[in-house]
């Protein structure tokens, strides 16, 4: 356990992070699944909103980011064109 107040002030600033850093990990991955369960382009650009967000606050990095969008792009045009 942390000694000193600055410590202390850390560790809370560590927990209240890693929670919103969870919360918003979970609703981004709840989503991508939703959309590959059925895509559709109003789920794809749920996605979209949610990667960008999560990229923004850096919970995740950019380049992964832009990389699901295109990968989960790409089924969306496979299921249409299968369709």
């Amino acid at each position: 356990m942390p000694v000193s107040r600055s410590a202390k002030k850390a560790l809370r600033q560590t927990v209240r992070r890693r929670a919103k850093n969870l919360s918003v990990k979970k609703t981004l991955s709840e989503t991508v699944k939703k959309y590959k369960k059925s895509p559709s382009a109003e789920l794809l650009a749920a996605v979209y909103q949610k990667l960008d967000k999560a990229a923004k606050v850096n919970v995740i990095k950019k380049n992964k980011a832009a990389r699901l969008k295109s990968r989960l792009s790409k089924l969306l045009g496979t299921r249409v064109s299968r369709s």
